[in-house]
């Protein structure tokens, strides 16, 4: 099995982003990739999609992201055309907060392609024909802007993709999805917890914002993330935090009480044991 390095495609250093069309004829190898993540739009045909271990029949309309953690490949294709978007995931970090913590995002841009590393999940967004239309002349735009490369392309390339993601995120947003139901009552949680995560949250205020018990929840949350609610909330405290200790000048204190924690001491324990060493230490390497 082989590891795919963005710059392959791109050696852009400054705008690590690659869109193509493409086909496959013949089996493709089991791949995974090296720091990049790909959203996969099939535009026609049908193959089968390998994703580690397990197997999914993937047609036109489908649409799937594979993060840098999975390994995926094809294989019997039948006229099979896709749409290859490969992208930083530092990318969608600067997205409207509004969209990072909607359901529909939440569910096809981080809880599936997640969940797919650790179990089987054959559960995908399949656009309608019309839908497809509409996101196959979004992609017709993208591409020429990308092979043209006139003045300010990145930021129209940007544009059009967050475009894209809003619109797919919709999508999954509105569809039946049936089978992934826990998904976006998931989704609907991580959203939450996002948006109020430096709030005195607790888990009943949680499940009650996502529509299920606190015994459902903790329970979706160990099957896909393999972690529980109350978890996932400090690592969403912890990244901000290190976001806050590399990008400002704020005294520890400070930054544990807009991360969340009442108890300096606390998170500073806390902190030690998720990353290796103090706040202190990790702003002096930084």
């Amino acid at each position: 099995m082989k590891i795919v390095r963005l710059e392959w495609f791109t050696k852009d250093e400054q705008f690590p982003f690659f869109i193509q069309y493409g086909g496959h004829n013949e089996h493709t190898d089991l791949h995974k990739h090296h720091e990049f993540t790909e959203l996969v739009i099939v535009l026609n045909g049908n193959a089968t999609h390998i994703v580690n271990n397990e197997s999914s029949f993937i047609k036109k309309g489908d649409v799937f992201v594979i993060n840098d953690s999975t390994y995926h490949g094809y294989k019997d294709p039948h006229d099979f055309k896709i749409c290859n978007i490969m992208y930083k995931p530092d990318i969608l970090r600067s997205a409207d907060p509004a969209l990072r913590i909607s359901n529909g995002f939440q569910a096809l841009f981080v809880s599936e392609p997640f969940y797919l590393n650790i179990h089987p999940y054959p559960s995908k967004l399949s656009l309608s024909i019309s839908n497809l239309e509409y996101v196959s002349t979004l992609i017709s735009v993208m591409i020429d802007e990308y092979r043209n490369k006139l003045q300010g392309y990145e930021t129209m390339l940007t544009s059009r993709f967050m475009e894209l993601v809003v619109y797919l995120s919709r999508q999954y947003d509105t569809k039946e999805k049936g089978t992934s139901s826990n998904l976006l009552h998931l989704a609907n949680a991580i959203s939450y917890m996002e948006d109020h995560y430096i709030e005195p949250l607790t888990l009943e205020e949680i499940a009650v914002q996502s529509d299920i018990s606190v015994r459902h929840l903790n329970r979706i949350f160990q099957s896909y993330y393999q972690t529980t609610p109350v978890s996932y909330l400090k690592r969403l405290r912890l990244e901000r935090a290190c976001s806050l200790l590399k990008q400002t000048k704020l005294s520890i204190t400070d930054i544990s009480h807009k991360c969340g924690f009442n108890d300096s001491n606390y998170f500073t324990r806390l902190f030690t044991k998720a990353n290796g060493c103090s706040p202190k230490a990790y702003r002096q390497v930084q």
